[in-house]
Formats: structure tokens, C-alpha cells, sequence
């Protein structure tokens, strides 16, 4: 589908990525476009499934849950069923914020916002620890956040 994409498209979704905000005649003049056609793009967009949602990036420090780990979890069997239960599980957990199913020695990697490390032993004993799919987990800790950007680089989709 990215095929599809002329320049003009790739423009109005960096200009999107960066401030979801924007009104669509300051989109229509960051891009070099009118803004009826800057309207029908973003429309299209939308409608084609390029632009998913729009959201607001939240300050987690000043909202108490700033404690990020990352949790590596292991199945206890390898199965369909315990893969659909952990897919499903997550879902329901507010505190994990993103969940991978990877390969390598583990299945998953969620990462998890919490208050601190006491809330976070709570919540794997309490939370994690009552899924009998999982076998076992390893969690890391972030020390420091040197880069957290949900913008992809889309400058090298546009057709030459």
C-alpha cells in the first residue's frame, strides 16, 4: 500500500507525527497545499488506515507512574492457547503500555509503567503472577529515557 503514497501524503504525516494538533489550514501551509486538498488527503489517509489515531503524549513523572520496566516473559508451555491468553490478558492491564511477542530465548516484552519499585513488586506478584500461562520472567529497569519516539521515518517511502 505505501506505493500509493506521493510526497505530499509523506509530508502531511511527518507534519501529523510531530503535532497531531495542527488545524488543517496550518497543516495545508507547512505542506504547500490549499487547504481543501490537504483536507481530502488527511481524510484519505485516515480512511485508508495510514493515519490510525490521534493521541497526547503524557508527562508519566508528573502522573506518578514514571517507574518504566521492561518485563521478558517466558510461557510455561508453548502453546497456542497460553500465546492467546497472555494476547488477551494484556489487553485488559492498564499498566502495560506496549507488548511484543518476540523471538529468542523469551515470548514476550511488555513494558510497564508503574509508581516505583514497590508498586511494581506488587504488580508482578499480583498481576502476573496470577497468568498460569507464564513460566517465567526477567525485568529490566530504566534508569534513564535518552529517546522515546513513536515517529517513523518516513522520508524513504516516497516514489522516486
Amino acid at each position: 500500500m505505501a506505493s500509493e503514497l506521493d510526497e505530499s501524503d509523506i509530508r502531511i504525516m511527518n507534519q501529523l507525527q510531530e503535532n497531531s494538533k495542527l488545524t488543517n489550514k496550518e497543516l495545508a501551509a507547512a505542506i504547500h497545499l490549499s487547504p481543501t486538498p490537504t483536507f481530502e488527503r488527511v481524510k484519505r489517509l485516515e480512511r485508508e488506515g495510514y493515519i490510525k489515531k490521534y493521541t497526547a503524549v503524557l508527562d508519566a513523572e508528573k502522573l506518578d507512574c514514571g517507574f518504566v520496566a521492561f518485563c521478558f516473559i517466558k510461557m510455561k508451555q508453548h502453546s497456542y492457547a497460553n500465546g492467546i491468553k497472555i494476547m488477551e490478558e494484556v489487553q485488559t492491564i492498564p499498566e502495560i503500555a506496549e507488548c511484543y511477542n518476540i523471538s529468542g530465548d523469551y515470548d514476550f516484552l511488555l513494558k510497564i509503567y508503574t509508581k516505583d519499585m514497590k508498586s511494581y513488586q506488587k504488580f508482578i506478584l499480583k498481576i502476573l503472577g496470577e497468568l498460569d500461562c507464564i513460566g517465567s520472567l526477567s525485568s529490566s529497569f530504566v534508569l534513564g529515557e535518552v529517546k522515546n519516539s513513536h515517529i517513523l521515518p518516513l522520508l524513504s517511502r516516497v516514489k522516486n
